[in-house]
């Protein structure tokens, strides 16, 4: 069961601990724009080792650095570890009740900079995932 967070001060192992447990992380809201956030997070966290897998229905079954893109988290053919967050608050919502349907869970919820929603956070961890809201996992990384 997961365990209830502060998501206003988070311990300094928290973060790094969930970075360096997880492998493969589904960016919902990548862009092929280079100028975009999301790109240059993508483009970090691969350069990192991660398996980073773009999730975009605008732009499914191209490719974002090399990694082709699904519509939706449910099109990924594969397990990942994490879900990493880069739509807005109003989003999330519906990204975590996606995670949660899928026959293997992810770990972790991770919501970008500015993005925050508590209940679906309560929700997640209810269902014994972990959840960061308004970090980035490139900046956690930096500090490591």
């Amino acid at each position: 069961m997961g365990q209830a967070v502060n998501h206003d001060h988070y311990p300094d192992h928290y973060t790094t601990d969930i970075l360096k447990a997880v492998k493969t992380i589904a960016l919902v809201g990548a862009s092929a724009n280079a100028a975009r956030p999301s790109y240059g997070v993508m483009q970090f966290l691969l350069r990192k080792g991660y398996n980073v897998i773009p999730v975009n229905p605008g732009l499914e079954g191209k490719e974002i650095l090399g990694q082709r893109v699904y519509a939706a988290l449910s099109d990924i053919p594969r397990a990942f570890d994490m879900v990493d967050i880069f739509r807005n608050s109003d989003a999330v919502a519906g990204i975590v009740d996606e995670a949660l349907s899928l026959p293997i869970k992810p770990s972790v919820i991770w919501m970008q900079l500015e993005v925050r929603d508590d209940e679906a956070a309560a929700k997640a961890e209810a269902a014994g995932l972990q959840v960061v809201m308004n970090r980035c996992p490139a900046i956690e990384l930096r500090h490591d």
